[in-house]
């Protein structure tokens, strides 16, 4: 484990060198943001909606008293998707989507020896491979994270008046009664923290798998392993640091 950490520490001290070119960098940075944010823009809208759609069912089933106010339902769901579901969910989503993309596009590389070919060109191969992912990743979760917020609180609002777990007005009192913005800079500080993990980690595992493509496939299968589980154990010390 330490030898994979030391390994791992050393390859991002690689990323961070100084780019050849800049205008070559910029460009793929560019592609980069738009395949991670608009190509995962579908998938997150549609989960997201559901999600909150879910929740505020569930909260009103938990809740279902008459001492308990129906405003509560949308409180608890906007704080919940805020600080919780929308950076969380949305970031192992984006770890299978993004991450085993990321490690099988480098690992491909790699078995390939287009790596080594870069290397003896004299190119910065981690920082021209893994920089323009891990800049696009910082980049454009929190946007889908903020995204993920509106959408799951509005498909909170769609589930409750649909199945009648609570009236419209009701919900947005709720969502509009005491909120605290410091929710909303936790859940972008963790969506930054993800976006972090999901990239490097699976830039990893690609850079230095060995063999074929039977390789380059574990190697994708660990990156969404190791990401999901890193997010989980950064969510927890993030939440434990911030609240």
């Amino acid at each position: 484990m330490f030898y994979s950490i030391g390994r791992y520490i050393l390859l991002l001290k690689a990323v961070f060198k100084k780019p050849e070119k800049f205008n070559i960098y910029f460009k793929e940075v560019m592609f980069q943001m738009n395949y991670i944010g608009m190509g995962s823009l579908g998938l997150i809208s549609i989960i997201s909606t559901f999600v909150g759609a879910v929740m505020t069912l569930q909260i009103a089933f938990q809740l279902n008293s008459d001492l308990i106010p129906k405003t509560i339902i949308g409180s608890v769901n906007r704080d919940s998707s805020i600080l919780e579901l929308s950076p969380t969910i949305s970031a192992l989503v984006l770890a299978g989507k993004i991450g085993s993309s990321i490690s099988s596009e480098i690992g491909t590389m790699r078995v390939s020896e287009q790596i080594d070919a870069l290397e003896i060109m004299g190119i910065n191969a981690p920082g021209y491979l893994i920089l323009p992912k891990l800049i696009g990743g910082i980049t454009m979760v929190p946007v889908l994270v903020i995204i993920a917020m509106f959408l799951s609180i509005t498909g909170g609002y769609i589930g409750g008046t649909l199945s009648g777990a609570v009236t419209g007005s009701d919900y947005i009192l709720g969502i509009t009664s005491d909120f605290n913005p410091y929710t909303i800079t936790v859940a972008l500080v963790k969506a930054f923290v993800f976006g972090f993990i999901i990239t490097t980690v699976a830039a990893y595992q690609g850079f230095y798998v060995r063999g074929g493509a039977l390789e380059v496939a574990q190697a994708s299968t660990k990156a969404v392993v190791v990401s999901c589980i890193t997010i989980l154990a950064a969510d927890y010390f993030v939440t434990q640091l911030l609240l």
